[in-house]
């Protein structure tokens, strides 16, 4: 139902500095590069915090959490992420 990229966010860094649509291809820049950071398969066209509702995931139980303030720093560790240190996938 969803179509989902792969997004490479380096240590320290606050942005992507890679967004691919194949897995493998990013995993082999990551590895070649010694990257270290998080690798995040997120959904395309949908927010995170819409996708997370959707899915069963969340649901906003405060009024707070209605909020754009809330809505625009959402994250959710059901996305599939991953961990690396010096290009190893920890």
């Amino acid at each position: 139902m969803f179509e989902y990229v792969f997004v490479f966010v380096g240590e320290e860094s606050k942005l992507p500095s890679a967004i691919y649509l194949d897995i493998d291809n990013i995993k082999d820049w990551i590895i070649s590069n010694s990257l270290s950071g998080s690798l995040h398969k997120l959904p395309i066209n949908i927010s995170v915090y819409d996708w997370s509702i959707m899915q069963g995931y969340f649901e906003p139980k405060k009024d707070y959490q209605k909020e754009s303030r809330f809505i625009q720093r959402f994250t959710s560790a059901s996305v599939e992420h991953w961990h690396y240190e010096n290009g190893i996938e920890l």
